[in-house]
């Protein structure tokens, strides 16, 4: 069992000191309240996670359509480049 760093002997020991310090009644009461606190660590955590991984998976569907639409640019243009050479081309050859 290994917390935080922190091995089943030295837990025994941290548990027999506040259990000198605080006494047998307020024990529970702490325990309680570590309870929660850790408890709502977690949640908080997991939303957080949860916010990550969702911003994550926007990016992912967001990247494909950004490139998909670099690369219609990029294909308009050089059609439109590829017009106006053309034009060019006729214009000289008329004169």
């Amino acid at each position: 069992m290994n917390i935080f760093g922190v091995g089943l002997p030295e837990v025994t020991v941290i548990l027999i000191l506040a259990l000198l310090i605080f006494g047998p009644k307020k024990l529970p009461e702490l325990g309680k309240q570590l309870g929660k606190t850790l408890k709502s660590l977690k949640k908080a955590s997991n939303e957080f996670q949860n916010e990550i991984d969702q911003v994550m998976k926007q990016d992912k569907e967001e990247s494909p359509k950004s490139i998909e639409s670099n690369q219609t640019n990029e294909i308009n243009q050089q059609k439109i480049d590829s017009e106006n050479t053309n034009f060019s081309n006729k214009e000289n050859s008329s004169n």
